[in-house]
């Protein structure tokens, strides 16, 4: 039987409440839960990984600060970005954390591709770029063996707090976004885009959860 990875669009949801879940199921599950994707966006925030370092925030102002528990450095969250977080047991896919990081950076390639927009990962610096301009960022966390954390695209957002710290720990990184490059940006749709993506390249099945309407 196919392995199945069960889809949740969350829409706007903060970022701390949203890490423990992430978090809360993760130190829950078991042999038998179920490998998820969650699609959503975060309010402004600034997080810093477990490598971040302080002096990579020059001038956060008033956006809140959050030290994660993901790897990587500094980066920024907000409206008109989506999120995926994928909760993943990483010994029932088969698939090691750098494989993993190559799948997820595939993943938004591949998205990509079907707008037309050439996209290209480093080996110095994970994450998604577009002629050199960082358009999707990357961090993760394992624990117990399975994943969680995961990726953030860039689609028609303020980009002014990228300038306030060197994204991803990087000086003078450019960001840009898919409204930039005449994209689509329905974020729901790209969300379900991705996701087909990401589950093809575990060769799982994207199972979409539709909340019933009251």
């Amino acid at each position: 039987m196919s392995k199945s990875l069960l889809i949740r669009q969350l829409g706007l949801q903060p970022y701390e409440t949203t890490w423990q879940a992430m978090r809360d199921y993760t130190d829950s599950r078991d042999a038998k839960s179920r490998d998820e994707l969650w699609l959503l966006q975060h309010p402004p925030v600034f997080t810093l990984g477990q490598a971040g370092k302080p002096e990579h925030l020059l001038r956060p102002g008033t956006i809140p600060i959050i030290k994660s528990d993901r790897g990587g450095q500094v980066t920024y969250h907000g409206p008109g970005q989506l999120i995926a977080y994928l909760m993943l047991d990483l010994r029932r896919a088969k698939i090691g954390v750098r494989a993993l990081v190559s799948l997820l950076e595939q993943g938004v390639i591949d998205l990509l591709a079907t707008q037309g927009i050439d996209a290209a990962a480093r080996s110095d610096a994970p994450g998604v770029y577009v002629d050199g301009s960082k358009i999707a960022a990357l961090g993760l966390r394992v624990r117990h063996g399975c994943s969680f954390h995961g990726l953030s695209l860039n689609v028609d957002m303020d980009l002014e707090p990228f300038s306030r710290i060197n994204p991803c720990g990087h000086p003078g990184l450019t960001v840009m976004q898919l409204a930039d490059l005449d994209g689509t940006t329905d974020i729901p749709t790209l969300g379900r885009d991705l996701a087909k993506h990401l589950a093809s390249g575990l060769g799982y099945t994207a199972d979409f959860y539709e909340p019933t309407q009251s």
